[in-house]
């Protein structure tokens, strides 16, 4: 379920903003959302995996925080992240 360390390395490299850039809301957005997709990947197969769930709800709930402040400081910023991981609104 963890995200293998050269996966999280390309999605940062896709979404920094600079070259040290390694904690930008719009990096853990990205990082948020492969967790998320993971963990919907373990419920079809685990669907009675309630103590995960929790964690899956926690993550939606960090994330759509983030997203609600990148939304009010930087809407074309949100915008972007927002098609480029292919989120709704």
């Amino acid at each position: 379920m963890a995200i293998s360390s050269s996966k999280k390395k390309d999605i940062i490299s896709k979404n920094k903003k600079h070259p040290n850039d390694t904690g930008s809301v719009k990096v853990q957005i990205a990082l948020s959302t492969e967790r998320i997709n993971n963990l919907t990947e373990h419920f079809k197969k685990f669907k009675k995996d309630t103590n995960s769930r929790r964690g899956l709800l926690s993550l939606v709930g960090r994330r759509r925080k983030l997203l609600k402040y990148l939304k009010n400081e930087n809407p074309q910023e949100y915008d972007e992240v927002r098609k480029n991981l292919k989120l709704r609104k």
